[in-house]
């Protein structure tokens, strides 16, 4: 298929578009991913604090405050299966922090 029978400004808009998509994609590649992605760990890290301040006695730690946060465990159900998965998985938090940042 070529552009020959097309007229110009189709041409030149045809390439325009196709440098908008490609610039956009070279956008999303190497800045936008990468942030979203730190954005979303710090995020699940955040969340996994405060999961585990509620909830340390999961873990064989006493926590004063676990007769007060278990009341909230109905509303964090859904997401206290996969906390506890992550965290048995994780090997530390310092571990985490350093993959973040390409320290492997």
């Amino acid at each position: 298929m070529t552009d020959e029978g097309r007229p110009l400004h189709r041409r030149i808009e045809a390439f325009r578009e196709w440098v908008g998509e490609w610039l956009h994609g070279l956008y999303h590649g190497l800045i936008e991913h990468p942030s979203f992605e730190k954005i979303e760990k710090e995020a699940e890290d955040v969340e996994d604090t405060f999961l585990f301040a509620c909830f340390a006695d999961a873990f064989g730690i006493p926590s004063p405050v676990s007769y007060y946060t278990v009341e909230l465990l109905p509303y964090l159900a859904d997401e206290f299966e996969g906390w506890e998965r992550r965290m048995w998985d994780r090997g530390s938090l310092l571990e985490r922090k350093g993959q973040q940042y390409h320290f492997h």
